[in-house]
């Protein structure tokens, strides 16, 4: 082990190995310039320095776990006020305080997708037990509606006594609009009154706000536009499910807190977020070259890689730089957990293509409780698993697979807030450092607009058919009468589920390739 690249936080409970990375000698001495940059970038935007300049905001989610870091006293107390109300509502629940006619709340459902369910599912996962959760918590987090009727299996009949947090920036999410939709549907049906069990987090003044306000919902909490998706955790898009659920938020935050600490450390060396983006720009030439695998080495933590793939692909997949230069930048990111993977996918990762580099985190505690003994030289469970993971990282180093190690004491919540803190930082100094704009998302709104195109075209294909109506037609045909000829395959694609899915109203007549099929109403 090269102890200049193990960097050992005891305070913090946290420890990161970077010295099977196998940095050259030159590399990181060259980087101690350009990563001076990026921690200077990362002040000026704890400052309040404007992130995001296609919106013209500020990118303010580390004052969420120090408000006194804000730059206008209004937003310190903004995001004190929340707190407080995260709280209150949280010990209103508990206590029975506020309730609904069947009685206590005994439920949760979380009704989002990306950054408002990611976080919440990881953290959820991470730290609850079903013998001391609070409040069981669900997640609508797709526009599935097969995926949505089984979430409301598994509620059952504990709907009369589910409470429905519904998260969404602007109001306008598709997914989350539909997932509201079908709950009000589901609560209705059973003769149950949603607004009494229903609470937005959403934009002031949004969609959803006003809506919640029009149907007399329990409460609201703000999103701000400062704050991303991604980003969110330690927002009340994080805090109050965790909260709900019965995880010690204050702890949490707190970690977060002691990262972001950590991590202000001026020697990239001794800084455990500039270590890790330096390995990364390392293992990547810079260009994500290699795809990064995230291996935890505990069961709780198995939504971690799902998490980071949003924070981390979301963040640094852009294809143009701060200079509006193509450059195609991203890191891909996938994984599960140790040692199911070992049963998965090590043996390409040993001997297959070498397109990437791994990060294990450890957890050194087992379990809470004592373990019994699996064999006869005294060995349990756990230690069964260290070896594992120990012996994995050997077996890749072996191969020239390079690997990152990120170890931790235990599973608390001031542990999650610390490697949520991490990546964070991580992702903001590699993006300085590759020179792009971790804060905007255009790829994402372009793949939303196309999605609004093609429900357009399924309009007025259902209307071109309900105005032919006993007359069949081709894709092509249709295509071309709704002036989408060059759409044809949206149009074939939209009349099969059309087929498949309203099957009462619309007839699919087979014909012997796809373009000569024929649909009709019925």
């Amino acid at each position: 082990m090269n102890k200049e690249l193990y960097l050992s936080h005891k305070s913090a409970d946290f420890w990161a190995d970077f010295s099977f990375v196998d940095f050259d000698d030159e590399y990181l001495g060259s980087m101690m310039d350009p990563m001076a940059h990026a921690l200077r970038a990362m002040q000026e935007l704890e400052n309040g320095s404007i992130a995001n300049p296609d919106e013209k905001r500020m990118v303010g989610h580390y004052w969420l776990r120090n408000p006194s870091l804000a730059p206008q006293p209004e937003l310190s107390k903004a995001i004190e006020e929340t707190l407080e109300k995260v709280k209150g509502i949280t010990n209103s629940v508990h206590s029975g305080e506020l309730c609904v006619e069947a009685g206590a709340f005994t439920h949760l459902l979380v009704i989002g997708i990306g950054g408002s369910a990611l976080g919440p599912q990881f953290v959820g996962k991470a730290l609850g037990s079903p013998l001391d959760d609070k409040l069981k918590i669900h997640f609508f987090d797709n526009t599935d509606p097969d995926g949505i009727d089984l979430t409301l299996q598994e509620i059952g009949t504990a709907l009369s006594t589910t409470l429905v947090l519904v998260i969404s920036k602007s109001g306008g999410t598709p997914e989350t609009r539909n997932g509201m939709l079908e709950a009000e549907n589901a609560f209705r049906s059973k003769g149950l009154d949603f607004a009494k069990h229903a609470i937005a987090i959403t934009g002031d003044g949004s969609k959803l706000h006003n809506y919640a306000q029009e149907n007399n919902w329990l409460d609201f909490l703000p999103m701000w536009d400062w704050v991303g998706g991604r980003t969110s955790e330690t927002a009340a898009v994080g805090l109050l499910p965790a909260a709900l659920q019965g995880i010690n938020i204050d702890t949490f935050l707190q970690g977060a807190r002691d990262m972001d600490a950590l991590t202000r450390e001026p020697d990239p060396r001794k800084n455990p977020a500039a270590m890790l983006a330096l390995s990364w720009h390392f293992l990547t030439d810079g260009k994500g070259s290699k795809d990064m695998v995230i291996l935890p080495y505990k069961d709780r933590l198995d939504l971690f890689a799902k998490y980071l793939q949003q924070l981390i692909m979301e963040s640094l997949g852009k294809e143009k730089d701060t200079e509006g230069e193509i450059v195609h930048q991203g890191i891909s990111v996938y994984g599960n957990k140790g040692s199911t993977d070992q049963h998965a996918y090590v043996q390409q990762l040993r001997e297959g293509v070498p397109n990437f580099f791994a990060t294990f985190v450890e957890v050194l505690r087992h379990r809470s409780k004592p373990s019994i003994t699996v064999d006869s030289d005294g060995m349990n469970s756990g230690d069964y698993l260290h070896g594992f993971f120990l012996g994995t990282r050997d077996a890749l180093y072996e191969k020239d697979r390079k690997s990152i190690t990120l170890t931790i004491l235990e599973i608390t919540p001031a542990a999650i807030g610390r490697l949520i803190a991490l990546f964070e930082r991580a992702v903001g100094l590699y993006a300085s450092l590759v020179k792009i704009n971790a804060y905007h998302q255009p790829g994402v709104e372009a793949g939303k607009k196309a999605a609004v195109s093609i429900l357009a075209v399924r309009q007025a294909v259902e209307a071109f058919l309900l105005a032919h109506p006993q007359k069949a037609h081709t894709a092509t045909e249709i295509a071309s009468s709704i002036g989408k000829a060059e759409k044809v395959n949206w149009v074939f694609k939209i009349l099969e589920s059309l087929a498949v899915n309203r099957s009462g109203e619309f007839v699919r007549i087979n014909g012997p390739d796809a373009l000569n099929e024929q649909f009709r109403k019925k």
